[in-house]
């Protein structure tokens, strides 16, 4: 009994122990950001810093209270989110199954793991002015360089997740009675869906990154198409407020993702 009691002080301090770590690390964190954000808005307003071309965080801020007042942001935003959406989840489809493929089948893999690996060496953003002359300035041509970007990445996330299961599990499951079925459920799925992940925050920002590098070189909407547009004026207001909206937008997603890893992983030891 008075073991017990001890085990369960000791993981009682421990809890308190880490929860105040990470209250530490995340008041530090903000912390260092507003001294930065002040640093910032002081030199701006000494004159220290010139804002012409470095702009400060007060005129950021007014910059985008002004595009949603006004809603000239919306059209934009919404074009990069359709094209960053849609080129993640076409990516996510297409490099889900053939890395699954690829998996379960040797002639497969053998054929298609070296032009994917070659693939993958190749910076895939020089890919983009090809897939822009090829398919135009619509939205398409986002859609492919996102989903290019995306494709890649799942591809090995599930290839690698599928390969590195331990063989013994499938063996002791067969021994047990199970079926393909069973093996697919208890072993493959729950591999690859830690590796998936893993990834997908890579994936989401390789699609954002897509979208708006897509817009940046050929596009007549979308906050790609601001950042050029903000490059060509010299708005260091609007090229930085547009620099923070997509920091913002992609910190929200990478929050949802990770409760929703925390939800789906929830047998991993780590949790």
């Amino acid at each position: 009994m008075a073991s017990e009691q001890v085990s369960n002080i000791s993981v009682a301090q421990k809890q308190e122990s880490g929860e105040s770590k990470y209250l530490s690390v995340y008041i530090l964190r903000w912390g260092l950001l507003l001294v930065f954000l002040a640093l910032w808005e002081l030199g701006a307003r000494t004159g220290f810093i010139d804002t012409y071309f470095y702009s400060s965080p007060s005129r950021i801020i007014e910059t985008l209270i002004q595009q949603f007042s006004t809603g000239a942001i919306w059209k934009h935003l919404a074009a990069t989110m359709q094209a960053a959406i849609f080129g993640l989840i076409y990516g996510f489809i297409a490099g889900a199954a053939l890395g699954w493929l690829a998996a379960r089948f040797k002639t497969l893999s053998q054929i298609v793991e070296p032009v994917m690996t070659l693939f993958n060496s190749v910076p895939r953003i020089v890919i983009a002015p090809m897939i822009i002359m090829w398919l135009g300035i619509g939205i398409a041509s986002k859609i492919a360089v996102a989903f290019i970007l995306v494709f890649v990445v799942l591809f090995f996330a599930v290839y690698t997740g599928i390969r590195e299961v331990n063989k013994d599990l499938i063996d002791r499951i067969r021994l047990l009675g199970g079926n393909e079925r069973d093996i697919i459920l208890n072993v493959y799925v729950p591999s690859v869906a830690a590796w998936i992940f893993s990834s997908l925050r890579l994936t989401v920002g390789f699609a954002f990154t897509g979208a708006i590098v897509g817009e940046y070189m050929a596009s007549s909407r979308g906050l790609g198409y601001m950042l050029n547009f903000a490059q060509n004026s010299q708005n260091a207001d609007l090229m930085l407020s547009t620099v923070v909206l997509i920091m913002a937008i992609i910190m929200l997603i990478f929050a949802l993702l990770g409760r929703l890893e925390a939800r789906a992983l929830i047998w991993r030891e780590d949790r």
